[in-house]
């Protein structure tokens, strides 16, 4: 698609697969610019962008506009060392002059005042993004603010000290605010304390493999990326802090080791979790990762893993005909979204733009691409402390998440199939399909049916993961939920395990204490552009073909594969599943040679190798050769 604002030449010699390099990223944080500004208030002081208005307000949305879009500026101009040829900054300072001036006023220019996450806490997120734009920028902008000025500035950003953030990556907020007003002389105990709050939450989320939980429970998603890892490293970059870097840092560093592979080899993020408008800021754990040099990665790996990202999107419809982050996707795509979309929404995306910190010369812009990580050797990653596992494919370039431990439900919430999330939780998500709408049959899932009633997954409970040789595995368990009738069933229960080699899926189900006349059904991958492919096993009876009208992320209408059994007590269900663009590759129905339940342990022979995978659930084992 065409990109609606003025761009370099490609450069095919240092960048052979994108094709971008430095000024590639310039031009298109100033195109965004240029082209979000023309919706700006008299002022400055909001970007009322078109389009329908989130759950906190248009006033809200307004500061959303011009925080968010600050933020690419804030990297724009420090990452060229404070040159700022389209006069940014000066647009910048006027608008958060007026915004300040009367915070909470009804009038064209107040900015929202910063209140509980409960009661008025939007602004606080983007009080984040005003504070890192400030840090960023302070020779060239906050320093030549007159007194008054940064008087206001400072009274409205303490609110996002003084109230109470949401449970999760919010208390990085004031964390964000607090350090800014201590690097300019004007910290206190209240600042102290915000950060060492956050810093403190931190250390109660961190799971493992480089991986937190967004806030206490099981959710991991992006925002470990473009929020967990990025404002902490970015304070201890930015102040020097080096104890704070020899904590964090190998964090990042191990983060990157499985993240990396997350990113197909057409540029795209794993489609899963929330807040996916957000588009490129995918890469923004890599680009930090880059800046700070807490990364595994080569220049050349990192710099194609994050041109890939912002290209993806850029050549797929992601920005208007008017040069506008839609809400979406690769266009707009309304099951992508959350309530708290509003038409600022997707300029998050300006996290991206973190990579720019690094100078003209470093190597990160001057070291030839290299390979990402998807278009290497087939691989599978077991990453047992969020309960994911990976599985790439060179021949396509394709990546799958088979999901085994994120659920984004809550600690103090029960289980409810009227909170049932697409986004999380579905068996397996890539970066080439995204899950179908709630009002459709869902992918990728294994439903118990009960009186005609079909059972959600919520909280996911990890059993384990692995990997060996070429092949991985996950597990978990969880109580089917119903929307309908009764919300549970007593006694039942539903144990999975996905085994994951080459392009081919193993996935193994164990219901327990199903009731007399239930069914179960298991469903595969939503795409009609790949090869979708399901095969039964094992206790399958019929096949067939569903349709979903709402499509996906990725496609305007999709087909869906279905299984369906029959289950009484105790029974276990096994499948093959496989997504791929090859068409022309053995079908699944001759990839598995043999299929025994042998002593309680269910043996699987593969045809191409015959080597056997074998699965037992009392106690659980896993093992392949």
């Amino acid at each position: 698609m065409t990109i609606p604002f003025e761009m370099p030449e490609e450069d095919r010699e240092l960048s052979p697969f994108t094709g971008y390099a430095r000024g590639h990223w310039e031009a298109v944080a100033d195109g965004l610019l240029g082209a979000a500004w023309r919706w700006a208030t008299p002022e400055g002081a909001l970007l009322d962008l078109p389009g329908r208005p989130s759950a906190s307000g248009v006033r809200s949305d307004g500061l959303e506009g011009f925080a968010r879009t600050f933020l690419a500026a804030g990297f724009r101009v420090a990452g060229a060392g404070g040159k700022d040829p389209h006069g940014w900054l000066d647009r910048y300072a006027q608008g958060l002059t007026a915004g300040t001036r009367t915070p909470g006023r009804d009038d064209a220019e107040s900015w929202p005042l910063i209140l509980d996450h409960h009661v008025q806490g939007q602004p606080m997120v983007e009080s984040a993004s005003v504070a890192l734009g400030l840090s960023l920028t302070r020779p060239w902008l906050w320093d030549h603010l007159d007194g008054d000025a940064q008087d206001r500035a400072e009274k409205w950003l303490r609110g996002a000290i003084d109230h109470t953030p949401a449970p999760n990556n919010w208390y990085l907020f004031p964390f964000t605010v607090a350090s800014f007003l201590e690097s300019v002389g004007r910290g206190d105990e209240a600042t102290t304390r915000a950060m060492e709050r956050a810093l403190e939450l931190m250390e109660t989320w961190y799971r493992g493999d480089g991986w937190y939980a967004d806030g206490d429970g099981q959710a991991f998603d992006h925002y470990n990326g473009w929020a967990l890892h990025l404002y902490p490293m970015l304070h201890a970059h930015r102040s020097g802090d080096t104890a704070l870097a020899a904590r964090f840092g190998p964090r990042l560093r191990e983060h990157l080791e499985g993240f990396s592979l997350l990113f197909g080899a057409d540029g795209a993020p794993i489609h899963f979790g929330r807040s996916l408008t957000y588009r490129f800021a995918a890469s923004a754990a890599v680009g930090i990762g880059a800046v700070t040099g807490h990364t595994p990665l080569t220049p050349g790996t990192s710099r194609r893993l994050i041109s890939g990202n912002l290209r993806h999107f850029l050549d797929r419809g992601g920005v208007t005909d008017d040069g506008l982050l839609s809400l979406g996707w690769h266009g707009p795509h309304e099951a992508t979204l959350q309530t708290y979309s509003g038409p600022a929404s997707p300029y998050w995306a300006s996290k991206g733009f973190v990579a720019l910190l690094a100078p003209e010369d470093d190597p990160l812009w001057t070291t030839t691409e290299e390979p990402a990580p998807s278009e290497g050797a087939d691989r599978v990653l077991a990453l047992p402390a969020p309960g994911l596992l990976v599985q790439s494919t060179q021949a396509d370039g394709i990546v799958r998440l088979h999901n085994h431990g994120s659920d984004h439900v809550r600690p103090h919430e029960g289980e409810s199939a009227a909170q049932e999330d697409p986004l999380y939780g579905r068996q397996a998500y890539s970066t080439h399909t995204g899950p179908t709408s709630r009002s459709n049959v869902a992918d990728n899932h294994l439903s118990v049916v009960v009186n005609g009633v079909a059972s959600g997954r919520r909280r996911i409970r990890p059993l384990g993961a692995g990997q060996g040789d070429g092949w991985g595995w996950a597990a978990s368990w969880h109580l089917p939920v119903f929307a309908s009738g009764p919300p549970t069933v007593p006694g039942l229960r539903v144990e999975s395990v996905t085994v994951a080699r080459g392009r081919y899926e193993l996935r193994v189900h164990r219901v327990v204490g199903a009731p007399r006349g239930a069914g179960v059904t298991l469903t595969g991958w939503a795409s009609d552009a790949l090869r979708s492919e399901l095969h039964g096993l094992h206790g399958w009876g019929e096949r067939d073909e569903v349709r979903a009208p709402q499509g996906t992320a990725y496609e305007p209408w999709v087909q869906v594969p279905r299984l369906s059994g029959e289950a009484e007590g105790t029974a276990v269900f096994v499948a093959l599943a496989s997504l791929s663009a090859d068409r022309s590759s053995t079908p699944l129905v001759e990839a598995v040679s043999e299929v025994a339940f042998i002593d309680g342990e269910l043996r699987v022979r593969w045809a191409d190798d015959e080597l056997q995978t074998v699965v037992a659930f009392e106690p659980l084992r896993v093992s392949h050769g």
